[in-house]
């Protein structure tokens, strides 16, 4: 995989670029497995980012992603629109195309969009939208107008995604509760995983999934919530290894609402890049059977996102 560049734009100072040489993964996926959640950036040349933006990243391109996917052994993409793009989809949806059937997408839209421009993402693989409430990314869009659009989305047969942190799930509670579709919430609702896995924050997302049966969790991201952080101590540790009980448990209470996914090119990390092979040997700790891995990582994203091939 060829180094990231960035277009004739200029990186957010500090900006980590993804790794270039990702290991081979010691973890064999299961035929069929979908990275469910990652984003392409770019190129900027080609697809200019939003002037809106919070942040400028490199460029990630459909081929390079498509590189890695085969590299890790994946099949399919689901590809999320990152926040660097705003509501411009140009990117997300060129690189849903060139999959030809093999990359599904989550886009980002405003109140304004038109029946004919939902259709045509439609055509192109998007199932999804989602819904960024992290106040560090992006600005705040009323919630009468994300309702509106939940709505909208609804009739396509699509859900919507949701991107929060976990100290403000209590205010989001009802109107998360109110959507019309599926929802899939981004990692877990970022867990403090230095808290209990047994105290009240990580207690309350657990309710929250298990009194709504709509609700589905990605348990993916274990770089951006880890403290251990991605050094292993030998033998049978992962690393991450602070976020495998939040994310196992997880699993193991929801196993047919679940997905997994790279997050790769991995946008506004801070302190290190992570290795997309050792994210793929994080799996089994958290998935520890054949049967958990293979609702994770196939027939899980398979029935989300591929329904008429299932």
């Amino acid at each position: 995989m060829s180094k990231p560049t960035t277009g004739h734009f200029e990186k957010t100072a500090g900006w980590l670029d993804w790794y270039s040489a990702p290991s081979k993964p010691g973890f064999q996926l299961p035929p069929g497995s979908v990275d469910a959640h990652c984003h392409v950036f770019g190129p900027g040349a080609e697809f200019p980012y939003a002037p809106e933006r919070k942040y400028t990243p490199c460029d990630a391109s459909k081929h390079q992603l498509f590189a890695l996917r085969d590299h890790l052994g994946f099949a399919r993409n689901v590809i999320v629109q990152a926040t660097c793009h705003g509501a411009d989809n140009r990117a997300l949806v060129d690189a849903c195309r060139a999959a030809q059937g093999r990359a599904r997408g989550v886009a980002t839209v405003k109140r304004s969009v038109t029946d004919e421009e939902l259709q045509t993402l439609h055509d192109a693989g998007v199932r999804g939208v989602r819904f960024n409430f992290v106040k560090r990314l992006v600005d705040f869009t009323p919630k009468d107008e994300l309702l509106e659009i939940a709505n909208r989305i609804a009739r396509l047969g699509w859900h919507v995604v949701i991107y929060f942190e976990a100290v403000d799930l209590p205010e989001l509670w009802d109107f998360f509760t109110a959507l019309p579709t599926i929802v899939v919430v981004d990692h877990m609702g970022r867990p403090d995983v230095s808290k209990p896995i047994d105290g009240p924050e990580f207690a309350l997302f657990l309710k929250f999934m298990r009194e709504h049966p709509n609700v589905w969790s990605k348990v993916s991201c274990p770089e951006r919530l880890s403290v251990a952080g991605p050094r292993a101590l030998g033998g049978e540790q992962a690393a991450y290894r602070d976020v495998v009980p939040f994310a196992r448990r997880v699993v193991e209470a929801f196993p047919d609402r679940v997905l997994w996914g790279t997050d790769w090119p991995h946008p506004n990390l801070k302190d290190h890049m992570p290795d997309d092979g050792l994210l793929v040997d994080f799996i089994p700790h958290i998935a520890p059977t054949a049967a958990l891995q293979q609702s994770l990582l196939v027939d899980n994203p398979m029935r989300l996102y591929w329904p008429e091939e299932v």
